[in-house]
This record gives C-alpha cells, structure tokens and sequence, in this order.
C-alpha cells in the first residue's frame, strides 16, 4: 500500500513550545515538492509523547487537509493503553487519514500474546489499515516475527515499521508471512539494504531535511538500481548518523532551524540541540547539499 521515502514528520514550534501551524503547512508544501512519497504526523519524531491529545489530533488534521490527497498521510495512534490506542486510531481515521502507525505499548513490558491481542483488538475496533511500530530501544519490549506472523493473518494490518536495526529481520517476517504485509525500516542508515532485502521503504528521520534525495535513494534501490542508490546514500550517509547525536527529534529539529524551515522550538524533556553539535550537523548538511 506505501513504499518509498515517508518522512516521520517534525511538528513546528515557537521558541515558547506553541505549534506552529503556519510552518506546518509549508513543510507539507516542501514535502509534496520534493517528492516525498508518504507523510507520518504524529510519529516518535513529532513528540507525540509531549503534545496534548487535542494538540496531537489537530496536527492531524492540519496535515491531512493541507496534504488534500495528493500523497498519504499516516497518522501515529500507539498508546500503551489499548483503549487509548483505539480512541486515536478512530479518530485519525475520522478525519481520514489514510492508515495509522501503532508503536508497541511502552513501559508496561507486555508478553507476545499481550501484543498480539493488543493489536487485534484495535485492528478489529477500527476499519483502518494499520502499521506496526517495532523499535525496542524506546519501548522495552520487542514485537517478534512470530507474532508478527500471527497479526499479518488480520486484513487492515498491512505493514510493519521494523526499527530494530536487524537486517536479519527482513528475511525472517518475509519467510513467515509471504507478501501478507508490507515492512519498513526505521533505520535510515540501512535503507538501501532494507529494501534490497525485500523491504518496500523507510519511515525516516533524513527525510525532513533532504526529502528529494532521499526519495532518489529509494526509488533506485525499489527499481534494483542498487550502484546509484548507494552513491545517494553516500552524500547522506554524514546525515543519517549525526541526526541522532542526541535523542531525536532535537538534532533534526536544530537542522530545520538552521536551513530557516521552522522556529527552534521544542517541548521539554527535550532540549535544543548541544552547542558541541551544532559543527558536526551543520557539517553534515552541507555535505548532503541541503545547506549552503
């Protein structure tokens, strides 16, 4: 249903913390433009964990009209309640987005079976294609592939987002579930390998500041063009890593700021990025081509 380069959209803020609903609108603009291939609102690199439920629902909103259907829009609904999941997930689809991105429940540590009934349950309370979200670093716990297996048997589940970093994840879902759902890595340094491997694209954190490369990188690497792929990837290769020197979204969000596509605002716990960073990104920008 999706493939290519998704950008796992940074939300806008004034340097007091209010959205930025103006800045919003012009990122989608840029993402359209530059041919990213599918819009993320309310992912991880959005703080989702730090707006308001109502906050959290605008963005959405605010997205999925200025996008007006010329590309997907995938809405972050995950909770680690199963009823809250399922409020959001509803509500996302009420203002018709075009599938929802469900991370694993956080913190509470459930077991396979707790995940796989997590998942049914809200498959099954909302007709809505739904992602997985897997990213263990964040959450605690680690959604198998055989559970995976188990939920791709569902019809509206569709894809999984596997940010494990493990290749090795790739062969092990597709050999258990076949062409039933779709996966995506959360990893932009392995993109070309994920998708080489059988994967149908990224969710990615490198797409907010260079969308046009790296819906390149993707489309060579989709159409088995892997020698120009991989030079594409080399140019943002600096990008990928020094996008996570602290806790995403605060190098991301640095980024935009610096290339004037958003004000430097962003919610505590998070803090703008550190002032020993601000070389190695801005370095890493250029050599991309996206600063001069």
């Amino acid at each position: 249903m999706f493939s290519g380069s998704m950008v796992a959209l940074v939300t806008p803020m004034r340097a007091d913390g209010s959205l930025d609903s103006d800045c919003l609108h012009k990122l989608v603009e840029f993402h359209i433009s530059n041919g990213t291939n599918a819009i993320v609102a309310m992912g991880t690199t959005g703080e989702s964990a730090t707006l308001t439920v109502e906050e959290h629902c605008d963005v959405i909103r605010q997205v999925v009209s200025q996008v007006n259907g010329r590309i997907p829009v995938i809405a972050g609904t995950g909770a680690n309640s199963t009823s809250e999941a399922i409020a959001l997930t509803q509500h996302a689809k009420d203002l018709g987005v075009d599938a929802a991105l469900l991370v694993t429940p956080y913190y509470n540590r459930p077991t396979q079976e707790g995940l796989f009934l997590h998942y049914k349950a809200i498959a099954e309370a909302v007709d809505l294609p739904q992602i997985l979200y897997n990213v263990p670093s964040r959450t605690a716990c680690d959604l198998l592939p055989e559970t995976v297996a188990r939920l791709a048997d569902i019809s509206n589940i569709v894809g999984i987002k596997e940010a494990t970093g493990d290749l090795s994840r790739v062969a092990e879902i597709k050999a258990l579930c076949s062409d039933k759902i779709e996966l995506y890595t959360g990893e932009d340094a392995n993109t070309v390998d994920f998708i080489l491997a059988g994967g149908q694209g990224v969710i990615s954190v490198t797409a907010n500041v260079a969308p046009a490369a790296m819906h390149k990188m993707c489309a060579a690497a989709l159409a088995g063009n892997e020698v120009q792929a991989r030079q594409i990837n080399s140019d943002l290769a600096l990008l990928h890593q020094t996008l996570f020197v602290e806790a995403n979204p605060i190098p991301v969000k640095w980024a935009l700021n610096e290339m004037d596509l958003i004000p430097s605002g962003i919610r505590l716990p998070m803090t703008v990025l550190s002032e020993r960073y601000h070389h190695p990104v801005r370095e890493a920008l250029l050599a991309a081509g996206v600063l001069n």
